[in-house]
């Protein structure tokens, strides 16, 4: 039933909004000056990282079309892009540096969701 509500096709449209929308903060939020060090007593960047770009792919998976797998390949894609850019804006910033390790992170964090999305959808769905 919760599949269900989640592939529900009102419910796309939000959650690409949604991925817009934490996209665009975590970008703005992350290069105010002094405020990744704050939070960072608070959690690594790893974590951050992980967190976040799982939150995006998963928005991004349910806010596509098509099969399972068409779904996880453009989340995973839309979530490299998403992250390259943020590390490429990064490297703007002389108080920020770009890493392709964050980067790398980002994709991880992208498939292992994906993947936990595809395996959660019942066969009946596929």
């Amino acid at each position: 039933m919760l599949s269900q509500l989640l592939l529900h096709p009102r419910l796309r449209s939000f959650c690409i909004a949604c991925a817009i929308l934490m996209y665009l903060l975590i970008v703005v939020a992350g290069n105010i000056p002094g405020a990744r060090a704050d939070i960072g007593h608070f959690a690594s960047g790893v974590v951050l990282h992980s967190i976040a770009y799982a939150v995006l792919a998963s928005l991004c998976f349910l806010g596509s079309t098509g099969s399972l797998a068409a779904r996880a390949v453009k989340a995973v894609l839309a979530v490299a892009l998403m992250g390259a850019g943020d590390e490429f804006i990064q490297s703007f910033f002389p108080y920020r540096g770009a890493d392709v390790r964050d980067w790398a992170v980002d994709c991880t964090a992208a498939v292992l969701a994906v993947l936990a999305l595809c395996a959660a959808v019942p066969k009946a769905r596929r």
